[in-house]
């Protein structure tokens, strides 16, 4: 019962701290449901995707990727957000979180610094600073997410100070995380972990983004820093296509106090076009690269080499409810799957969605 405290705690809280502004407050509730079907040829028994898939991880079976009923409280001066989730997505990325707290999908409050200037305070969990891929696959120019979203973090839990300039061009913020996608802090681990983002729109159709995080995913006795950073660009090139490209590097001490770090790195290029306004077609090409089994192990010493491919369709049959359709390839450089019932570098998914949100 002490998990289902938090959320509502926060929510008094904010209320309290906005009781002068009560007036003009504005609350709102919205929600999100996805369901999808992932036909694998290979038949996996346990019906589960590879480990360095997070996002409709399941195959062969008509389930649920994500669902959620979120409240917001807005003024001028105070923000909060509360959202309780279910679905394939929570099991998969919050695995590691005690009872209940699996089921949060948002937590947090946040707080106006300045009367002058858009400045503000958010802390609690929040979606993630990194990436320009959300959990939410209506949001996304695919069905499924990127090697690069799926191995970065969805949310973060900590506390961020975030300032927009007055011509809304830039966006720049600091973040004090619990640590690397997480709730509740990992055991022995007492390292806060720390992050920037800093976004730049030269216009309304194109978007620049840095991002970071600089901290441990290690209890501290056996303590791996970890460096990371996410940069992507977004083009609005006409009133039909659009383009993403992406690029994620990583490194992490390969023991404490160690001067020798293992690397990884994702880069990504997604292109949409608009065929008309109710259909659209977007392709997707990757490669993610952990030779040596830095972030993701496969237990052979190659590592990891995926390239990755595919197209997507979606028809917005509403303005809220859009049906998906995707192909997808993977190929390794080594062996590292098993197709019709032989070991394969190549992988192959077709995945079905559809998303309403309200």
């Amino acid at each position: 019962m002490k998990i289902l405290v938090i959320p509502f705690f926060i929510c008094f809280t904010t209320l309290i701290l906005a009781q002068t502004d009560t007036a003009k407050a504005k609350i709102t509730f919205s929600g999100y449901a996805e369901v999808y079907y992932s036909y694998d040829p290979t038949n996996p028994d346990n019906h589960k995707k590879p480990g360095f898939v997070f996002s409709h991880n399941r195959s062969n079976e008509v389930n649920l990727n994500l669902g959620f009923i979120k409240a917001n409280y807005q003024t001028k001066t105070v923000r909060a957000n509360i959202a309780l989730m279910a679905g394939t997505y929570s099991n998969e990325n919050l695995a590691s979180e005690p009872g209940l707290l699996k089921a949060i999908y948002e937590a947090n409050v946040g707080l106006k610094l300045s009367k002058k200037h858009n400045l503000w305070l958010d802390t609690g969990v929040m979606p993630s600073h990194i990436g320009f891929e959300s959990a939410v696959g209506k949001d996304c120019w695919n069905v499924t997410r990127s090697l690069l979203a799926d191995n970065s973090p969805y949310f973060e839990t900590g506390a961020k100070i975030g300032f927009t300039s007055k011509n809304e061009k830039w966006y720049i913020s600091g973040l004090v995380l619990n640590g690397w996608q997480r709730i509740q802090r990992q055991n022995g681990n007492n390292a806060l972990a720390l992050g920037h983002q800093l976004t730049f729109k030269p216009s309304s159709k194109i978007t620049f983004n840095s991002s970071s995080f600089i901290g441990s995913d290690t209890p501290d006795n056996i303590r791996c820093m970890r460096y990371f950073h996410n940069f992507y660009g977004q083009f609005q090139l006409s009133k039909k296509i659009g383009l993403i490209t992406g690029f994620d590097f990583g490194m992490q001490q390969t023991s404490k106090h160690s001067k020798t770090y293992g690397t990884w790195f994702s880069p990504v290029i997604i292109g949409k076009y608009a065929i008309t306004q109710k259909s659209i077609v977007a392709i997707r090409g990757e490669l993610y690269s952990d030779k040596d089994n830095t972030y993701y192990s496969t237990g052979m010493s190659s590592g990891l080499n995926l390239l990755g491919y595919s197209l997507n369709y979606d028809f917005n049959y509403s303005e809220n409810v859009v049906l998906r359709i995707e192909a997808k390839g993977l190929t390794n450089e080594t062996t590292l799957f098993n197709l019709t019932d032989h070991p394969s570098k190549n992988q192959y998914y077709f995945t079905t969605a559809l998303a309403i949100s309200f």
